[in-house]
């Protein structure tokens, strides 16, 4: 399956629209990597540990939207996008959207 930021794909025609697709993930923080956080804080540098939970939830929240366009029998995923909400303290919500079509060659 294709998944692309644009509205193309080149060397294709998009054949048919089959509508939105998403996925989504809710991830905690834990103590432990909060405990790491806040060394990090007072020393300074790039907080891995967040940056690693992100990164999976970001993975989680793609393979989900992937599913959905499978299920609707979709060659691509196009226009896709990432957005990130607060939940509540110390949860985040990671969901990923675009638009599900057929693929032809030109």
């Amino acid at each position: 399956m294709i998944i692309s930021t644009a509205d193309k794909i080149p060397g294709k025609e998009i054949s048919e629209i089959l509508g939105i697709v998403k996925g989504n993930t809710i991830r905690a923080r834990n103590i432990g990597r909060d405990i790491l956080a806040v060394f990090k804080n007072i020393i300074g540098g790039e907080i891995e540990e967040y940056t690693k939970l992100m990164a999976e939830a970001r993975e989680q929240a793609l393979d989900r939207m992937k599913q959905m366009a499978n299920e609707l029998g979709a060659d691509a995923i196009i226009n896709v996008r990432f957005a990130t909400s607060y939940i509540m303290a110390n949860a985040a919500e990671i969901l990923v959207y675009g638009t599900a079509v057929k693929l032809k060659n030109k």
